[in-house]
Formats: C-alpha cells, structure tokens, sequence
C-alpha cells in the first residue's frame, strides 16, 4: 500500500526556484506551491528556459495562417512570454521573480549535446545570484524531451554551482504519476482556485487544448523528492535492450566530466553477464544518459528519454 504523500512546509527561509521548460509548466507544476510559499513569507524566483515559440498548431488556428517563418515564431514566443506575466500575476507572484532565459523550444537537448558549456554557464548565474534552498524542476522521466533535459541541465548547474545543494522536488506534466515517495502542498481551495484562473492565462494553449490543460492542472500537485539513486558495484548499466535500428539509434551521455553522443552501434558499451549494456568507463556522478532514435518524426514525446546512471 503506497505511503501517503509528505506535506510540504516551507517558511520565511524558503527560497525557491522553479525551473519551466515553456510557458504554462510554471503554472500546472507548480502554481500552488509558488502561492504557498509567498503566503509563508518565501522568496520564489520562475526560470523560464523557452518561450514555447515552436508550437505550430495553436499559432496556425488563432492566426489564421498555414506557413510560418522566423518572425511568426518570435511574434509567438512573445505572446507567451506574455501569458506567464499575466499567469503569474494572477498567481500572487511579482513580474520581477521572473528570469527568461530564451533558449530554443524544442531544442534543450540539442542544447545540451552541443552547446552545454555556455548553457551550465548561465544556469550556474542564475543559481549563485538567487542561491535557492528549493528547486522545483521537471521530473527526469517527463516524456517530453525538453523537460527530461531541464532536468539534466539542472542538476549538472547544480553539481557545478557550488552553493548549498538544495531540495530538489520533481514535478511531472506529461507521462505517468509515479505512486509512493511524493511530496504535496497542502490542500487549499482558494489557491487551487488561483492556479486554475491562472491557467486561462495561457490563451493561446487553452485555443485547441482546453480540455487537457484543465485536467493536468486539476490534478493534485505531487512532487518526488529527487535523490541520487544508490550505488551499484558495477556501475553504468543501462536500462535499455534495443533490438532493431541499432545505426539510427543515439546515445548521449551527460555529466560533470562533459557531454559526449554516439550512435548506438558505436557507443563503448560491454555486455555483462546478464546481458545488460555497459558504458566501458562510468564517467563522473550526477551522470545521465539517453536514448534517442535520430529520425524526422511528428511525434514529439520520448520513447526512451533519459535515465540516472
């Protein structure tokens, strides 16, 4: 029988920092437990890491247009950058908590395969300029592949940071609740109330999707606390057993020791004595690793996604 969820206290101490990948996580993650905090007397600052300018659909249907070029896509991701202030207004937080980073919607991963050093580089800024002592960032088994990499960019900034590692709660907007070790505000109906008016903030998310966005919003928030996964004494073992596509798949590793891809078939891998694959040397903790099928595809989620090593 799973364990009833931790309720969350903080207080005047508290200063958190909630990592969203696009406009409107900040809302269906977290939008409770920011008022909760400000209502404690906490600081809460949002990092916003894409204006969520790549979403196509909504922008074809609210504008009437079926090609979109270059500055389209700004003129978007400049409308939502302006749904979070109002979202966030509506949710008692202040304009000035807000830190956009402006990175590519859709691309954190390229991101981080090529352009890691720059990107840890500012993370790290933001985290020494507002040392939290609590990070809301995205669950690393999110099937989204932005959110999934968020959290890889952030715990890699975090291990290089050198401040005082905070309490890491994940939260999870697409994919499967896990059931036990989670942690949740507690109920309050006026603030569940203000989440959801600040979800009609997102205008432009709510044109074609209504329906879903108030269902992910809806839910309880549940967070589980993040901790490195324990030790094993043959370290690397990855969770994966592809069977076809071997020259199309990819494999990306991510740790304090860098950033390095392969295609599958050419990744230094072993197999053990239960025929698991092996990364031949098991780089530097936190270490993550991910599993990518390098094709064109319309489908946007992870099939593998990421793990902790």
């Amino acid at each position: 029988m799973p364990l009833s969820p931790e309720l969350y206290s903080p207080d005047a101490r508290t200063r958190l920092l909630v990592v969203a990948p696009h406009p409107d996580d900040e809302t269906i993650g977290t939008g409770e437990l920011l008022q909760l905090v400000r209502a404690s007397g906490g600081e809460v600052r949002v990092l916003l890491l894409t204006d969520g300018d790549d979403n196509p659909w909504p922008q074809r249907w609210l504008e009437r247009r079926l090609w979109i070029g270059g500055e389209d896509r700004a003129r978007w991701g400049r409308r939502r950058r302006g749904e979070v202030a109002q979202a966030l207004q509506r949710l008692d937080i202040p304009l000035g908590a807000l830190q956009a980073m402006g990175w590519p919607d859709m691309g954190l991963t390229a991101l981080l395969r090529e352009r890691a050093p720059s990107a840890l580089a500012r993370l790290v800024e933001q985290l020494v300029a507002f040392r939290p002592n609590v990070v809301a960032l995205p669950a690393l088994g999110d099937r989204h592949p932005d959110h999934g990499s968020a959290h890889v960019l952030m715990r890699l900034a975090l291990a290089e940071g050198g401040i005082e590692p905070p309490l890491l709660l994940g939260y999870l907007v697409h994919g499967r609740e896990e059931p036990a070790g989670n942690v949740t505000p507690p109920a309050d109906v006026g603030r569940h109330a203000a989440k959801l008016g600040a979800l009609s903030a997102h205008g432009s998310q709510m044109a074609l999707s209504a329906g879903r966005m108030r269902r992910l919003t809806d839910r309880p928030e549940r967070y589980d606390r993040v901790a490195r996964p324990p030790g094993d004494r043959e370290a690397g073992a990855l969770p994966w057993q592809p069977r076809a596509w071997h020259s199309r798949l990819r494999l990306t590793v991510a740790s304090p020791d860098g950033v390095q891809h392969w295609r599958w078939n050419q990744a230094p891998l072993r197999r053990d004595g239960q025929g698991r694959y092996r990364l031949v040397d098991v780089p530097t903790a936190p270490c993550f690793a991910r599993l990518d099928m390098d094709v064109p595809s319309p489908w946007i989620f992870d099939r593998w996604g990421w793990c902790e090593l």
